[in-house]
């Protein structure tokens, strides 16, 4: 039986053009090796398992081939490639400096940069995870690294740049390597499945990139997992089950459900959910990551930005078409607050239920603020000055021009021959627009003198019935007025508020006034609340806007019970040696003092 070996290591890249995704960086190598301009140290970072030390591997062979080939590839024929490959090579030293990053180690690194290579022209140190090392090692590492023999090469790895002294990082010629895309790992798993004469399809590939974030050792490693998972056929169906991710597909029915507001089917779908063991923290996450899909579909210049598998990119396009981008944002911003809040909830199942309810009813509410914005504006649009409107009408000799200026009608007689103020007709406005009251500008003719004293005398008559409807508050009226209020409560929905309410006193102190009683700091907090609404509606009530509130608050009585205090030392000894003198005597005897 053949010893097995993961993917990670069989599949190992030997040459710069089998080195998946970091093209920018294996085409410097290369011109530099082929035009001789090697530097004399370098510096990999990058994220884990993106090929920094197999890179570094690659190099140190190519250096030292003796037939390095027109395309500055290895030959991996020769002595020098041989060698390297089966691991015996003496020009090439690695170091890991997550267990060697003492000065002493960096010092017998040092010792041995002195001897010159036996066979080849270069000798490689490669140092892996390098920010490990010691503040001191770093120190007694910078002179060999500014100023190494010629044929030394050091080449640093690290996954975290920052850790590194700047001293360091000007000596090194620093290359920056990047995660590997998603299509550019299902591609190579496609080779590699290839080559092992496995059956995959290509959605599970698709998963198990988006699942490696990038690092290619990882996408190998859960394939090798599911592989054997499996008995050598990955589905997409298998893949999801073994890497525990739910299937977009529940999503996609639960946006159904949420768009028709049919909460009955968007619980029970998350009761399948729950039962499959999926946590109410990743069910949120993996919903918003679905709503974030949506919202990138909604714009064909960041469709590139949208990472799922290919048989669902069509089902998100035209789902995100049905959705609209206020439905999204307002999703998200949900599923966000709810998050944040899921470590907080005692209930979890219910905190999710919670989330899936107010998304069902969303669009419900976006509705509601729509229709709230399209009144504020209409009535906005009601103080807009309209432009003037000129009806004409000719009577015996008298022509009315009648000017509407928002809202306030205007009648200025215009004589022809001759005024007579026993022919003049007053119109009454059709419309019910209030009409406030508007100066009349003294006339420049002597002949509108009659008429305009007349459409003075009208307002002025206008004015006294508007007043004489207003009235006066009284007990019949109040009451009503009262039972009304809590009426509108009622239908608010705010019951603690109607129970307050009916249990509060109020009372009139004179025609324009009225008394609240409240009794304690709750009653006099809700009144607080609704005082202005409140005063509103009589207001509207009586017609009056004269009318004021007053509150009177009726303290709790205290309690004048008094407080047991606790006995100090003192005072329970005393209590004791009252009851036993022996205490006291023993006490005197022994020479004792309380604390």
């Amino acid at each position: 039986m053949d010893k097995f070996i993961v993917s990670a290591r069989k599949y190992r890249p030997q040459t710069f053009d089998t080195v998946v995704g970091q093209s920018h960086i294996t085409t410097t190598l290369k011109n530099a090796i082929s035009h001789n301009q090697l530097a004399h140290a370098f510096l990999f970072c990058g994220p884990r398992g993106v090929g920094k030390t197999t890179c570094a591997r690659i190099l140190a062979k190519t250096i030292n081939c003796e037939n390095i080939q027109p395309n500055g590839e290895a030959c991996d024929t020769c002595v020098s490639c041989r060698t390297f490959n089966e691991g015996t090579s003496l020009n090439i030293h690695e170091l890991d400096a997550a267990s060697n990053n003492s000065v002493d180690d960096i010092r017998s690194l040092i010792e041995q940069v002195r001897f010159a290579p036996q066979m080849g022209q270069y000798k490689v140190y490669i140092i892996d995870e390098v920010h490990m090392l010691s503040s001191s090692a770093f120190n007694a590492f910078l002179k060999t690294l500014e100023e190494p023999p010629s044929y030394a090469i050091f080449i640093l790895a690290t996954t975290e740049k920052h850790k590194i002294l700047p001293t360091i990082l000007s000596r090194c010629q620093i290359f920056d390597f990047k995660r590997i895309t998603i299509n550019d790992t299902v591609e190579h798993l496609q080779e590699i499945v290839d080559k092992e004469e496995l059956k995959a399809e290509k959605p599970a590939l698709q998963v198990i990139a988006q699942k490696s974030e990038g690092c290619m050792r990882d996408a190998l490693s859960i394939m090798d997992k599911i592989v054997s998972f499996t008995n050598g056929e990955l589905t997409y169906q298998n893949t999801l089950e073994h890497l525990n991710i739910l299937d977009a597909d529940y999503f996609f029915k639960l946006l159904d459900a949420m768009q028709q507001q049919d909460l009955a089917t968007g619980m029970l779908l998350f009761d399948d959910i729950n039962r499959k063991g999926f946590e109410g923290d990743m069910v949120l996450n993996a919903m918003a990551e679905f709503f974030r899909n949506l919202l990138v579909c909604k714009d064909e210049r960041v469709a590139n930005l949208l990472e799922v598998v290919e048989s669902f990119k069509d089902r998100y396009i035209a789902a995100a078409k049905k959705t609209s981008a206020s439905y999204i944002i307002s999703a998200l911003n949900v599923l966000n607050e709810a998050e944040i809040g899921f470590k907080a909830a005692r209930n979890k199942r219910l905190h999710v239920e919670l989330a899936i309810i107010k998304l069902t009813y969303l669009q419900q509410a976006i509705d509601l603020a729509d229709k709230k914005k399209v009144v504020e504006k209409a009535k906005a649009v009601q103080f807009r000055a309209l432009k003037p409107v000129e009806i004409k009408e000719q009577t015996e000799g008298t022509r009315n021009k009648v000017q509407e200026t928002s809202g306030a009608k205007l009648l200025v007689e215009e004589p022809q021959q001759k005024i007579e103020g026993s022919r003049y007709k007053e119109q009454e406005p059709k419309t019910n627009v209030q009409t406030p009251s508007v100066s009349v500008p003294k006339p420049s003719s002597p002949g509108l003198k009659g008429g305009l004293s007349k459409l003075r005398e009208k307002i002025a008559a206008e004015s006294n019935n508007a007043a004489n409807q207003q009235r006066d508050l009284d007990e019949e009226g109040l009451k009503i007025a009262w039972q009304e209020y809590i009426l509108k409560l009622k239908a608010a929905a705010k019951h603690s508020v109607v129970s307050i309410f009916e249990m509060m006193e109020y009372r009139i102190k004179s025609p324009v006034d009225f008394e609240v009683v409240v009794s304690g700091a709750i009653q006099a907090g809700f009144l607080k609340q609704e005082k202005t609404s409140l005063l509103l509606h009589v207001q509207s009530f009586f017609k009056n806007p004269n009318i004021n509130i007053h509150v009177e608050l009726i303290e709790d009585p205290e309690d004048d019970t008094p407080i047991e205090r606790p006995l100090t030392v003192r005072e329970q000894f005393q209590l004791m040696a009252e009851k036993y003198p022996l205490v006291k005597e023993l006490r005197d005897r022994l020479g004792m003092q309380l604390d």
